[in-house]
């Protein structure tokens, strides 16, 4: 008798937890990056604005880079080949 008590009141936990994981799972298939990859031209699309947006941020921070180092450059006047080039 003690065994079937045990295992009534591990039921109910076992049936939440099955009625949370189908929640949680709902939701996980709901959401946005999933659904995104459901569909082979949805994905294609995000992979390319994504391409797009990472060649333009790579662009724009190495020229940056390249206005730093020239800008660095023209202010060294101790070496005269360096400085007059960057001038």
């Amino acid at each position: 008798m003690p065994d079937s008590i045990l295992e009534d009141d591990k039921t109910p936990d076992l049936q939440t937890e099955i009625a949370e994981l189908k929640q949680e799972l709902h939701r996980l298939n709901n959401h946005r990056f999933v659904r995104i990859h459901n569909s082979a031209w949805r994905l294609v699309q995000f992979q390319f604005i994504r391409g797009l947006a990472f060649g333009l941020g790579s662009v724009i921070g190495a020229t940056f880079l390249v206005y730093l180092l020239v800008y660095s450059l023209s202010n060294i006047d101790f070496i005269p080949i360096v400085g007059e080039w960057a001038k």
